[in-house]
């Protein structure tokens, strides 16, 4: 067993990985009426901030109009919740991923394609798993979404420590 003091920086940014993977997998496993949001929006926005300047917005997303609209306020409010949770936390699954395997794979290119990778292909599965749940709908646009997150966290990331290193050497 190993001993929560003994794990690595790397480590830890793995387990942020997993922990995020783990509950998305739970979360794909609930009907949609089982995880929506709109009863807890409805009580704390019932006076519906913005709805004047949100009214405007409107689009079109797998074949889907989105707008207040056509959908109401508070499931127009939890299409952004919930498309901004799919980004979200597969943002943390590629940040983790690639700070968990940085100092593992030693070419910097091979491992942002590696970890984008597999965050695609767990997005891709996931969405395969919310086909088996009842009133959920499978959408490859959430995949694409997934991997925009993924692919934004890896790239900033690989930024990031890049300026720290390149400081770093400078103050040395």
């Amino acid at each position: 067993m190993i001993s929560i003091k003994r794990l690595s920086h790397d480590n830890w940014w793995l387990l942020l990985s997993l922990a995020i993977m783990i509950l998305l997998f739970i979360s794909s496993a609930q009907t949609y009426q089982q995880q929506t949001s709109v009863p807890f929006l409805a009580r704390w926005l019932h006076d519906q901030p913005f709805k004047q300047q949100l009214a405007g917005i409107s689009f079109t997303y797998v074949d889907q109009k989105v707008s207040i609209a056509s959908s109401g306020y508070f499931k127009f409010i939890e299409f952004f919740i919930r498309k901004g949770a799919h980004f979200g936390s597969y943002f943390l699954i590629g940040l983790g991923g690639y700070m968990g395997y940085r100092s593992r794979i030693k070419q910097t290119g091979l491992t942002m394609i590696v970890v984008w990778l597999a965050a695609t292909g767990y997005a891709a599965l996931d969405e395969f798993h919310q086909s088996l749940t009842g009133g959920r709908t499978p959408l490859f646009q959430d995949v694409l979404l997934d991997a925009c997150g993924a692919l934004t966290a890896i790239v900033l990331a690989w930024l990031i420590t890049k300026f720290w290193r390149r400081r770093g050497k400078k103050a040395a």
